[in-house]
């Protein structure tokens, strides 16, 4: 093996498959929710300026941690001989990669109708996918110790931010903007779709037996997310496809409503709070 792949080696040590609400599940529940109130206090009124830097700082993070999933997903030592193959199951287009590539446009985009679409895309879609595996990791955990940290890092790091974008963007939770998170949605939908045919006819081609079902909505491969799947199994595709989105779509529409009434119910708490001291 080279250097590299022997350093690649070392970080694929193996763990205990955590359990689901077990004591690594829980530390990272902990630190997840220590994350979310600390950026809620400390940056809901910091300047465009400071946001976009932490933004960029956290991107960088879930980018960094990414490729090393990709590496170690790709690699399997036998007799100290590294084999490379890649997973193409592992590919970085599932519904909770989107926020690699949501994030940009949040960071870089000048402020307004786009930027302000994606940041609701983030509190409604990409929240609701990283509270979903927070609240139920089962399928995402591995008897691999650096994996498990990436995927409780990535999944807690939707829900953090997307609570802080709850409270930072307050003032521009509008339906104009929730469409255009609808939007958003379905053009990644539609690109899922388009790799899903593409990569699935090169791996035929080469007579590969990867799966590759990218938001879990190809046709050529099952669909295994809960209640999804009882669809997918019952039901045509024809139907599945559009029961998948308009279901993404209610609960991303669910989470907007809920936030915009926290969102109200705070502001009427902090008037009733600055009234009272004033008298």
């Amino acid at each position: 093996m080279s250097a590299f792949e022997e350093f690649l080696h070392l970080l694929q040590k193996t763990m205990e498959k955590p359990e689901n609400f077990g004591i690594f599940h829980v530390c990272f529940l902990m630190l997840t929710a220590v994350s979310a109130v600390l950026l809620i206090c400390f940056f809901r009124n910091g300047s465009e300026k400071t946001v976009r830097r932490l933004l960029l700082g956290v991107w960088f993070i879930l980018v960094f941690l990414e490729v090393y999933k990709q590496l170690v997903f790709s690699m399997y030592v036998e007799n100290e001989v590294a084999t490379w193959d890649y997973q193409w199951y592992a590919f970085p287009f599932q519904f909770c990669s989107t926020p690699l590539y949501a994030l940009p446009f949040i960071i870089f985009l000048k402020d307004g109708w786009l930027r302000r679409s994606f940041m609701l895309f983030f509190t409604g879609f990409s929240m609701f996918a990283g509270i979903a595996v927070m609240m139920y990791p089962n399928d995402v955990f591995i008897p691999m110790i650096g994996i498990n940290i990436q995927t409780m890092i990535h999944h807690g790091s939707q829900v953090a931010i997307g609570a802080f974008l709850v409270a930072y963007g307050r003032k521009h939770f509008k339906l104009k903007y929730l469409a255009g998170s609808l939007l958003i949605f379905v053009c990644f939908a539609s690109v899922a779709m388009l790799l899903n045919e593409g990569v699935h006819d090169m791996i035929v081609n080469r007579g590969l037996d990867d799966q590759f079902n990218m938001f879990y909505i190809s046709p050529h491969y099952p669909c295994t997310l809960p209640v999804l799947s009882i669809v997918y199994d019952k039901m045509p595709y024809a139907v599945f496809l559009p029961v998948y989105l308009l279901g993404f779509s209610f609960i991303s529409a669910v989470f907007f409503y809920i936030e915009k009434g926290i969102i109200s119910l705070s502001s009427t708490l902090s008037e009733k709070v600055r009234g009272a001291k004033a008298a």
